[in-house]
């Protein structure tokens, strides 16, 4: 049987890694080596996207690309296997038993058990609440997801299940809210920017500005930043909230971030939410840094108090 060669855009789905972080990296380090298929366009090898992904996870963890590229795939994966595990960032405190919950969670995901996980995850809504739900629970769980992926625990598939799981349950959890009146305020458009694809950090926000009456619009993730403009001006948007996963460097964060705000009105607000929101914002006028759940509460009210007398 012929190998199966992967295009270097299914690289880049896979593997989160740019067309032009692969091309400069297969300048400058000698890997990748793609062949060439009959039109001339790169292709990759299996053995090498799965050495692709070790690298990201290491890169993920905190480890340099000039330091990591030219190692071979027993090196790699003795390097991972040394890695302790990151430092979770705040969350709301955990009512007792929600550890464990987490942890059953997790056993599922890493047993590809979605029907256990559906349940546990449906019985756990019900009983806890849908603030208490996605603050105490969802979030250091998918924390936990997104830990086990760079640790080389879980696979990108493994994770990809999670995701179409969780985003079912929550979906059906924001659908049982009652929608808000026509002239609801704030009016939140929610979406990422085209390098983020993790769209759970959206359905989160939701279901809790939900829950504060918010009119909320999703557009989903990896929104083309005139076109997120385009529906600012057209749903007459109080609130840009946008969603950021530890993928996306602190530099790509800040330039889009600074793109976006300087094609938004003055009175257009920009939230930005996620473990990769903090270091991007920084020296960012006109942006606010949510990196914790919890403070979508408090962030609502701010704004009603400010335009009570609008």
């Amino acid at each position: 049987m012929a190998p199966v060669l992967y295009s270097i855009a299914a690289v880049e789905r896979d593997t989160g890694l740019s067309k032009d972080t692969l091309r400069v990296w297969e300048r400058r380090y000698g890997f990748p080596r793609p062949e060439r298929d009959a039109a001339g366009d790169r292709c990759y090898p299996a053995d090498q996207v799965e050495r692709l992904r070790t690298i990201r996870r290491l890169m993920d963890a905190g480890h340099r690309p000039g330091r990591i590229v030219g190692l071979a795939p027993h090196e790699l994966q003795n390097l991972g296997g040394a890695e302790s595990p990151p430092e979770p960032p705040a969350m709301v405190p955990a009512p007792e038993g929600v550890a464990e919950q987490v942890l059953e969670g997790l056993r599922a995901v890493e047993q590809h058990d979605m029907y256990a996980l559906r349940h546990m995850l449906g019985q756990a809504a019900l009983r806890m609440g849908l603030v208490r739900f996605v603050t105490t629970l969802v979030a250091p769980l998918t924390t936990a997801v997104g830990e086990a992926w760079v640790q080389g625990r879980i696979q990108v598939y493994e994770e990809h299940l999670y995701t179409e799981c969780m985003t079912g349950v929550l979906r059906n959890a924001i659908a049982a809210v009652p929608a808000p009146a026509p002239d609801a305020a704030p009016r939140v458009l929610l979406t990422t920017l085209p390098q983020e694809a993790h769209g759970l950090g959206l359905l989160m926000a939701q279901a809790l500005l939900a829950l504060e009456g918010c009119h909320c619009l999703s557009l989903g993730p990896q929104t083309p930043i005139a076109d997120i403009v385009r529906a600012v001006q057209a749903e007459r948007t109080d609130i840009v909230a946008l969603s950021f996963s530890s993928v996306m460097g602190p530099q790509a964060v800040h330039a889009g971030l600074k793109t976006l705000r300087a094609q938004l009105a003055p009175k257009v607000q920009v939230w930005a939410g996620g473990r990769g929101a903090a270091q991007g914002v920084r020296g960012l006028a006109g942006v606010r840094a949510l990196p914790v759940l919890g403070e979508l509460h408090s962030e609502v009210a701010r704004w009603r108090a400010q335009h009570a007398s609008a």
